[in-house]
């Protein structure tokens, strides 16, 4: 077992390592993903429509069931043959200011780090060998960045290829941070 005091440079350049990454993907190799999301048809009206509702920042789903046994009526069964039938989530309005969402983007991964520290570190002790110390925080690392994307595409129909790429991103970050962690692990 490695202490955790002993690994708070693995999980900082880690951690770093995943956000130069993550920001290469989606700025420099922007056309990645670029499909990730399709325009309404008619977004004129569409944002016409819709914004007369008012709806407050939150996530909705359409048509909207209050409790199983509304879900089996023959009212309910009507709206979801009729459609639309969506998901949606509703941001506040006003500019798009990405410095909130880097922050919160890096200290995720500082705690996938610190995640993967802490497994890593109850299963090997100082001195394992770079290539056990990369299988270990590697496969904590994909997990930590990709199993949550999966039921998004299970249960609320995310598109498979959206699923697809940021699990092979995720595997990217898994890679980076099994290889600062096997580079860093203690001696």
């Amino acid at each position: 077992m490695t202490g955790m005091s002993a690994l708070w440079l693995p999980i900082l350049l880690s951690a770093g390592a995943v956000f130069i990454a993550s920001s290469v993907i989606h700025m420099v190799l922007s056309s990645w993903h670029k499909t990730d999301f399709a325009k309404v048809p008619d977004e004129p009206r569409f944002r016409e429509a819709v914004g007369a509702l008012k709806i407050p920042p939150g996530d909705y789903y359409v048509p909207y069931a209050g409790s199983m046994d509304e879900m089996k009526t023959p009212e309910f069964a009507a709206k979801q043959d009729q459609g639309p039938v969506m998901i949606f989530t509703v941001m506040p309005p006003g500019k798009v200011t990405m410095g909130k969402y880097l922050v919160q983007w890096f200290i995720f991964s500082v705690v996938i780090s610190i995640l993967t520290a802490y497994v890593t570190s109850r299963a090997l002790p100082p001195a394992a060998p770079y290539l056990r110390v990369f299988q270990i925080a590697g496969a904590t690392a994909f997990i930590g960045y990709t199993a949550a994307m999966w039921p998004q595409s299970i249960w609320y129909h995310r598109a498979w290829r959206t699923t697809i790429k940021s699990t092979i991103d995720g595997l990217i970050y898994g890679l980076l941070t099994a290889g600062v962690f096997g580079w860093l692990w203690p001696h």
